[in-house]
């Protein structure tokens, strides 16, 4: 997503204050970008067909790298005030938060799994924060990240000061779990399903932690960069619905 509405210094809350857009100080050190791997084809899998006729494209995977200070308009203020907050609950920012990105114009900190609870916490409920809603989350996988191959992305928006913010948490392959925020934001519900569908993410604390969109029964997390393209066998079984009574329960 990107903000494209100008920029407001007044963020009065109520008053239908549009997103501010900080523009990026001109003196600020560029990031350097991290390169992780070689994409090969259009999508990048092996041992499959990939139909789109783009096999011989060969590209590099790069990510923004750490963004230094400073930040450019709200973000600074944001950044200081989100390390008093955590320092008031006895948390150093330093060893919470991994990075900072600023990149085309938003803003995402890089935490660490077991502070996501912690930060999310802050943000939500800091008055001078005031994320109060989660719009969802969002998986990525990058194969060729060694030990930071999944990742959750949450994105977080402000209601009161009419801003938003990302936060972004990387895992191995090797151990997938990452610590619920539905006892912070509720309606995460389903979005943490979604991701565990699909990239195969373990939420733990999540209320009840299985697939929304495949079957039960399906192998695999169809959109994980190793999820053959092509050429999948059908995967239902028993093509039966229950009766009501013998459904399963969310509760």
């Amino acid at each position: 997503m990107t903000f494209d509405s100008p920029d407001n210094a007044d963020n009065t809350a109520g008053q239908g204050i549009p997103e501010e857009t900080p523009e990026a100080p001109k003196h600020r050190k560029p990031a350097e970008d991290e390169v992780i791997g070689t994409r090969h084809g259009m999508f990048g899998v092996h041992g499959t067909g990939d139909t789109s006729g783009y096999g011989g494209l060969v590209t590099p995977v790069v990510l923004p790298g750490g963004t230094p200070p400073p930040y450019g308009g709200w973000f600074d203020a944001f950044v200081g005030t989100l390390r008093a907050a955590l320092t008031h609950r006895v948390i150093a920012f330093d060893t919470v938060i991994e990075k900072i990105v600023v990149f085309r114009g938003e803003l995402t900190l890089h935490v660490r799994r077991e502070h996501l609870v912690d930060v999310a916490s802050a943000l939500r409920d800091d008055s001078s924060l005031r994320f109060e809603l989660c719009l969802g989350v969002s998986g990525v996988h990058y194969p060729d990240e060694t030990g930071r191959e999944l990742h959750a992305v949450y994105h977080l928006m402000s209601i009161t000061h009419s801003r938003r913010v990302r936060l972004e948490v990387s895992v191995p392959d090797a151990d997938p779990h990452i610590p619920s925020l539905f006892s912070v934001y509720p309606t995460v519900d389903w979005h943490e399903r979604e991701t565990y569908d699909f990239f195969g993410i373990l939420f733990d604390g999540h209320p009840s932690l299985t697939r929304i969109t495949m079957p039960d029964d399906w192998r695999g997390h169809p959109q994980r960069k190793d999820y053959p393209l092509g050429g999948i066998p059908v995967e239902y079984k028993g093509a039966r619905i229950p009766p009501p009574d013998e459904r399963r329960t969310y509760s």
